[in-house]
Formats: C-alpha cells, sequence, structure tokens
C-alpha cells in the first residue's frame, strides 16, 4: 500500500447559477491530480457515462468538461476539502477537513445531490449532511476499482440524473 500524504483539495468546484444537480465526488485521485481535473484516470467511466446519457461526446480538455457540465446544468465538487490518504484509495481516506458544499448550495438552485460511490456517501453523512441537511442519491462509483458494475450497469444506476 502507498505511503500517506496529506491532500489539499486543489480544484474549484464546477457550477453556476443554472445548475440543478450537484455530484460529489471523495477527492480526486492521483491521476486527477496530474492532470488538474475531476476524473482524470483513464480508466475511470464518468466522463464517457455522462456522455452517454446526455447523448453528447465525450469531452476531452479541461474546458470541454466545464462545458459539458454547465450547459447540462450540473454542478461538480467533492466532499473533502482536505484529508490524508494513501495513493487513490478513498478506503484509506482518514483525518478528513470537509469541503463547504453550502458554496455551491446557497448560489445555484440544486434540486437534487448525487454522490459517486459508496465512500463519497459515508462521508456527505458524516460531514456535510449536519450542515446542509440535505438529502442524496448514492450512486455506483465510475472508478476503475469498481470493476463489479459494468458500464451497461452504471447506465442503468446513473440514467436517473437526467
Amino acid at each position: 500500500m502507498a505511503e500517506y500524504q496529506h491532500i489539499k483539495h486543489e480544484f474549484e468546484p464546477v457550477f453556476d447559477s443554472n445548475s440543478r444537480i450537484l455530484i460529489l465526488g471523495t477527492l480526486p485521485s492521483v491521476k486527477s491530480r496530474e492532470r488538474n481535473f475531476y476524473y482524470g484516470h483513464p480508466q475511470n467511466r464518468f466522463w464517457k457515462l455522462l456522455a452517454w446519457i446526455y447523448e453528447k461526446n465525450v469531452p476531452g480538455t479541461i474546458a470541454e468538461k466545464r462545458e459539458f457540465l454547465l450547459k447540462n446544468r450540473i454542478a461538480l465538487w467533492d466532499v473533502v476539502s482536505e484529508c490524508d490518504i494513501a495513493g487513490s484509495s478513498d478506503s484509506s481516506i482518514r483525518n478528513v477537513i470537509p469541503a463547504d458544499i453550502n458554496i455551491i448550495l446557497e448560489n445555484a438552485q440544486i434540486e437534487k445531490i448525487y454522490v459517486n460511490g459508496g465512500r463519497a456517501y459515508e462521508l456527505y453523512m458524516k460531514y456535510c449532511y449536519p450542515v446542509t441537511k440535505r438529502e442524496i442519491v448514492k450512486l455506483p462509483s465510475t472508478s476503475p476499482a469498481n470493476a463489479a458494475f459494468t458500464m451497461e450497469r452504471l447506465i442503468e444506476a446513473w440514467k436517473c440524473i437526467k
């Protein structure tokens, strides 16, 4: 297992006043941090999944990804602002400082909040729910580590976001 590192989330949330749904992950992976944007691991199915659901081309650049999210009224951020983590293993996350989700909730009319995976759900319920009092929907992780979920199963589970 990789050694623990203290990580500070360095990406701003993606949203605008037209955003209606919020998708929360846990914390950017090592690959995402290297690529300086959300879901940057080439095997993560997040962008392919959203493109399929919204019947659009898969966005490639950071600018295309931002545009895709905003055009489809999707806000994107993570539950964790800072933590100690070993590699990209969500299960290793400890010493959490949560993100201030209210930055989005106070500046957009978010109708529904979704979380990408079980660990994001656990962390949201522990750290964010007591502040936001907003219910969330747990969706299966798009991570390549979630090999039990085929793309077809992910599509079936995630199509509710549209």
